[in-house]
C-alpha cells in the first residue's frame, strides 16, 4: 500500500476535489490523506460559495502530514491564492516530495476563471518546475500559453512551450474536443499521444480531479510517467463507462466501479 496526499479543495456533493481524489486513491488500493486549500459549497449543478484556508492553516497541514507518514506520491488540484501556492511549494520543496503531479485548476467548465492573474503567475513559477507533470485541459492550455487550442496541432505547440518553459513533462487533456478524447504529452522532447474514445456519457464531474490523482497513484507504484498516464486514462474510462446517473446537472463518476 502506497501513501497518496492530494493537496486541493473540498466538495461537499463528493463528485470532485479532495472526494474525488480520496475515492480515486482508495479504488487504487493505496492510502489516501489531504490537505484542504478551501471549502465549497457545490453539487452537481454548480458552486454556491467558496471559503479558502489560510496559508497557515495549509502549512501546518502539510507540516502534519509529512513529519509522521511522508507521501509516495502529490496530487495538487484547486490552489486559488498565491500566498497560498508560495507556501504549497515551499513546503514540497523542504520536505523533498516527489512524484508530484500538479492539475492547474484555472478554468470552469463553463469558461469562468477560476484563478486570478498574481495566483496563476505564482502556480506557473513556483509549482510547475516542481512538477513531474502537469495536466491542463485545452481552455487551462489557452489560459497558459495565451493562444487557441482547439487541435491536435495545437496540443502538441502548447504541450512543447509549457514543457519547455518550466521543465516538467505536460499532458494536455483532450476530453473538451469535438473529435474525440485523445490526450498528449510532452515528456523530455518527446511527444506521445494517448488516444481515447468520446464516452456518451454527460456526467463528468471531477474528471480532471480522478485522472490527476490515477497517475499520482501509478507513479507512486513505480510506474514510468508513460504507461502512469496510460493506466490512469484505463481508470478514468471505466468510471465513466459505469455511467453512474447522481444528481440533477453534470453528476460524478463511479469511482468504486472497479472494487465490486
Amino acid at each position: 500500500m502506497y501513501k497518496i496526499l492530494t493537496i486541493a479543495g473540498s466538495d461537499c456533493s463528493g463528485g470532485a476535489g479532495i472526494q474525488a481524489d480520496l475515492k480515486t486513491i482508495a479504488a487504487h488500493k493505496h492510502y489516501g490523506m489531504s490537505v484542504i486549500t478551501a471549502l465549497t459549497a457545490q453539487n452537481t449543478t454548480g458552486v454556491f460559495g467558496v471559503q479558502e484556508s489560510t496559508p497557515e492553516f495549509v502549512k501546518l497541514q502539510i507540516d502534519a502530514v509529512f513529519t509522521d507518514i511522508f507521501p509516495d506520491a502529490v496530487k495538487i488540484g484547486m490552489v486559488s491564492s498565491a500566498r497560498i501556492i508560495s507556501v504549497i511549494a515551499e513546503k514540497l520543496g523542504f520536505y523533498g516530495a516527489r512524484n508530484l503531479v500538479v492539475d492547474p485548476v484555472m478554468v470552469s467548465t463553463s469558461g469562468s476563471k477560476l484563478i486570478s492573474d498574481d495566483a496563476a503567475n505564482t502556480l506557473m513559477g513556483e509549482l510547475f518546475p516542481l512538477a513531474a507533470v502537469i495536466t491542463p485541459n485545452l481552455r487551462e492550455c489557452e489560459a497558459l500559453c495565451g493562444f487557441r487550442v482547439s487541435c491536435r496541432g495545437d496540443m502538441k505547440k502548447a504541450a512543447e512551450l509549457l514543457g519547455k518553459t518550466y521543465n516538467c513533462a505536460v499532458l494536455v487533456k483532450g476530453g473538451h474536443s469535438a473529435a474525440d478524447a485523445t490526450d498528449l504529452m510532452y515528456d523530455r522532447g518527446n511527444i506521445i499521444t494517448f488516444p481515447g474514445k468520446r464516452i456518451d456519457n454527460p456526467n463528468t464531474h471531477g474528471t480532471g480531479c480522478t485522472l490527476s490523482s490515477a497517475i499520482a497513484c501509478r507513479l507512486a507504484e513505480g510506474y514510468p510517467l508513460e504507461d502512469s498516464v496510460r493506466l490512469a486514462k484505463e481508470y478514468l474510462t471505466g468510471a465513466l463507462e459505469a455511467m453512474l446517473n447522481l444528481g440533477s446537472g453534470l453528476g460524478p463518476l463511479d469511482h468504486g466501479y472497479n472494487m465490486n
